[in-house]
């Protein structure tokens, strides 16, 4: 199995020749475009990257994912580059800190919850090993393609959004409803929601293991 450096290189050598799409990101911004042919899809097996992608979701609930990945550096310099050990350990002054920073969103519940999650996946990796593994286990391992989807017929949630949020709120968790879940999962590379004739949807699907699914069988 390749790393995910030889995905990146891969979709990158198109890139360079004029010809990546950019699936419905195409008008996007710069930022955006970047995001989305080197990260967006990308499976991740790495907790402290999974807790990245996680926190970027809960963060953005109400607001555009634009946002998100403008101030993702300050993000990146409030929580210590997401180490969720070193996050589930913060304190009161902690808080004021990650408030008091210059850009960083305002939001005080928005700040305890990452704060809360990060202890909350510390307790998921005690249990199964690593949350790559607790989140992974719900498809065997494997990237799942839905019918439809690269076609672009993409919903905002669906039922394997909506029982991993159920997990996730069961176990504590705040700000991660079925439509940020699944955002999460496409993030990380649990679905592949490329379009059929992007790069990065032939790429995922040659160096990752997937599985095919009718998304009828994800009915909550």
């Amino acid at each position: 199995m390749l790393p995910p450096s030889a995905l990146i290189d891969g979709c990158k050598s198109v890139l360079e020749e004029g010809k990546m799409g950019h699936c419905d990101w195409a008008f996007a911004s710069e930022r955006d475009r970047f995001y989305h042919d080197y990260e967006w899809g990308v499976p991740v097996h790495d907790d402290r990257r999974m807790f990245e992608h996680l926190t970027l979701e809960c963060l953005q609930c109400g607001l555009s994912w634009g946002l998100m990945l403008k101030k993702r550096e300050i993000f990146r310099q409030c929580f210590e580059n997401f180490e969720y050990d070193k996050i589930a350990a913060y304190h009161e002054e902690d808080v004021r800190r990650i408030l008091n920073t210059d850009g960083m969103l305002r939001s005080e519940r928005k700040v305890r919850a990452v704060i809360n999650n990060a202890r909350r996946y510390q307790e998921i990796r005690t249990e199964h090993g690593s949350f790559c593994d607790y989140l992974w286990a719900y498809t065997d391992g494997k990237t799942i393609l839905y019918d439809g989807h690269a076609d672009g017929k993409i919903p905002v949630s669906n039922g394997l959004s909506d029982k991993i949020a159920r997990d996730l709120k069961k176990r504590g968790f705040q700000f991660v409803g079925p439509v940020t879940i699944y955002s999460h999962l496409q993030a990380c590379g649990i679905i592949n929601d490329h379009a059929i004739d992007c790069p990065c949807y032939k790429k995922i699907n040659e160096t990752w293991p997937t599985i095919k699914k009718k998304p009828e069988q994800e009915v909550p």
